[in-house]
């Protein structure tokens, strides 16, 4: 919870993919309450309120996955809707000349576009989602101990395009770019 809380504010990508890690281990764990504690709560030492805080926070998003239909796999409608805000945001900066950056980097990327789409076989999704997804498969690959240079090379691609697109996000939220149209 206040891993979210300060990657929420810091950095939305980083955010997302924490709360798609989190998504999994509620999962891994069956939304056990007493695994929950045991697991992601107990160790951090808190006080007593303070883990009820904790243990309620992750029984709660639990609970979310759940009544979305989710308990298997997918991923949480804010994380998705946060995605399409994102992907707004892209769209956005294709025209704009604050987009420089960030057009800068789609260019490294677009030659393995088709690729990525291939791998996501009959999911029609954009681009930010399709990058969150690659970025988040590499992490489990990473956890498993099976990454290969064509992930180590598809993130070294895709890193510095999500990273722009949260540098505009939150310089948007916080009211330090203003995005004009032209």
């Amino acid at each position: 919870m206040d891993i979210a809380q300060s990657k929420r504010s810091e950095n939305i990508a980083e955010y997302i993919l924490y709360l798609w890690q989190i998504e999994d281990l509620l999962r891994a764990l069956e939304f056990d309450e007493q695994a929950i504690d045991r697991v992601l709560v107990a160790p951090r030492g808190f006080s007593e309120s303070k883990a009820m805080l904790f243990r309620s926070w992750y029984v709660e998003m639990g609970n979310l996955l759940r009544r979305e239909g989710k308990a298997e796999s997918g991923h949480l409608d804010h994380t998705l809707h946060l995605i399409a805000d994102i992907q707004d945001l892209a769209r956005r900066l294709t025209k704009l000349e604050i987009g420089k950056e960030y057009r800068r980097a789609m260019e490294a990327l677009e030659p393995l576009l088709p690729e990525l789409k291939s791998k996501m076989a009959g999911k029609e999704i954009g681009d930010v989602e399709l990058c969150f997804r690659a970025l988040y498969a590499s992490i489990l690959y990473r956890m498993k101990g099976e990454h290969s240079e064509l992930t180590d090379q598809v993130v070294k691609v895709i890193s510095p395009v999500i990273a722009e697109l949260a540098r505009v996000y939150k310089g948007v939220e916080e009211g330090t770019i203003e995005l004009k149209d032209e």
